[in-house]
C-alpha cells in the first residue's frame, strides 16, 4: 500500500496546483457551499415572478461587469470617498436594475455559507438561470471568481459597448476582451429580451436609413425628438420577455430596435451570415450562446489571493 501513497501527494499537489492558478470550475462550492445554486436559482425565479423585466436586467448586469476590468463585480459597487463606480457611468446610470435581487441572493447566501460565494459568481450564475428562466439554454458556469475592492465610472464609459457604435467599434470592443466577431453577434443574441430606453434608440429612428420606415414611424409615436428620455421600448418587438432567436429575424426585417443591433446585418458578409444563421436555426443559436457566455464569464476573473469575498456586494469589506 506504500507505493501508492507518492502517487496520492502527486494528485493532491496537482490539484492544490490547478486551484492556486485560480482555474474557474462549475464545481467550485461543492463542499463549501453546496446549496449555492439552488440559492441563487431560487431567488432568480422569484424575482422574475415578480418582475419578468429583471431577467434581462440581470444578464446585463453580468455583461456588463466582465467588459468593465474583467468579471470582478465591480459594477455593484457603490460610490465613496476613493472613487465613482460604474454605476453612474453613462451606460448604466439610470438603466442598470437588479441590484436588489443581488443584494436579496448575496444575504441568503450569507447566513447558509458566510464569506464563502463571490458577488461576482453571483452575477454569472444570476444570468444563466435569468436566462433559463425566460425559455433559453442553459450551461455549466464556471465558478471561483473573487471580487474587486474597487469600481471606475472611466472605465466604464470606456468599455462598454454603446448603442450608437457601428460595426468597427463593435469589433472593436469585443475585441478588447478577446472576443470574436461570432462572440459579438451571439452575445447581442441577449437582446432577444429585454426593454432599451428613447434615449439610447433615438438616433437610429431619426437619423438611420438602415431601419423599416413603418418601425421607426411607430417608434417616433413614443420617443419625440426630445423629451420622453426613459420611455420604454422591446429590444425584440415580437417576443420581449421569452428568450429565443426572433432578434435575429428583426435584423433580417430592418427592425433592430438600436443602430448596434441593426449593424450586424448591414451588408457585410462576416456579421451577415451568421444573423442569416442564427434567425434560421434557434438550436444553433442556444448552443453557440451557451458557449459565448461562457467565454465572456473568464474574462480576466480575480482568483486566488486576488481581491476578495465581500459580505456586502455593495461595498469593500
Amino acid at each position: 500500500m506504500a507505493c501508492f501513497r507518492p502517487l496520492f501527494l502527486i494528485l493532491v499537489t496537482a490539484v492544490c496546483s490547478f486551484q492556486a492558478k485560480g482555474q474557474l470550475s462549475p464545481g467550485y462550492y461543492s463542499s463549501t457551499c453546496p446549496q449555492a445554486l439552488s440559492i441563487v436559482e431560487a431567488e432568480v425565479a422569484a424575482a422574475i415572478k415578480n418582475e419578468t423585466r429583471v431577467g434581462a436586467s440581470l444578464l446585463r448586469l453580468h455583461f456588463h461587469d466582465c467588459f468593465v476590468n474583467g468579471c470582478d463585480g465591480s459594477i455593484l459597487l457603490d460610490d465613496n470617498s476613493t472613487f465613482i463606480g460604474e454605476k453612474t457611468a453613462a451606460p448604466n446610470n439610470n438603466s442598470a436594475r437588479g441590484f436588489i435581487v443581488v443584494d436579496n441572493i448575496k444575504a441568503q447566501l450569507e447566513k447558509a455559507c458566510p464569506r464563502v460565494v463571490s458577488c461576482a459568481d453571483i452575477l454569472a450564475i444570476a444570468a444563466r438561470d435569468s436566462v433559463v428562466q425566460l425559455g433559453g439554454p442553459s450551461w455549466k458556469v464556471r465558478l471561483g471568481r473573487r471580487d474587486s475592492t474597487t469600481a471606475s465610472q472611466s472605465a466604464a464609459n470606456s468599455s462598454i459597448p454603446q448603442p450608437t457604435f457601428n460595426l468597427s467599434a463593435l469589433i472593436s470592443s469585443f475585441s478588447a476582451q478577446g472576443l470574436s466577431i461570432k462572440d459579438l453577434v451571439i452575445l447581442s443574441g441577449s437582446h432577444t429580451i429585454g426593454l432599451a430606453r428613447c434615449t439610447s434608440f433615438r438616433s437610429h429612428i431619426y437619423n438611420d436609413s438602415d431601419i423599416d420606415p413603418s418601425f421607426a414611424n411607430s417608434l417616433r409615436q413614443i420617443c419625440p425628438r426630445s423629451g420622453n428620455e426613459n420611455v420604454l421600448a422591446p429590444l425584440d418587438r415580437q417576443t420581449p420577455i421569452r428568450f429565443d432567436s426572433l432578434y435575429y429575424g428583426n435584423l433580417l426585417d430592418k427592425k433592430g430596435l438600436l443602430h448596434s443591433d441593426q449593424e450586424l446585418f448591414n451588408g457585410n458578409s462576416s456579421t451577415d451570415d451568421l444573423v442569416k444563421r442564427y434567425a434560421a436555426n434557434t438550436k444553433l443559436f442556444f448552443k453557440e450562446f451557451a458557449k459565448s457566455m461562457i467565454k465572456m464569464g473568464n474574462i480576466k476573473p480575480l482568483t486566488g489571493n486576488s481581491g476578495e469575498i465581500r459580505i456586502n456586494c455593495r461595498k469593500a469589506n
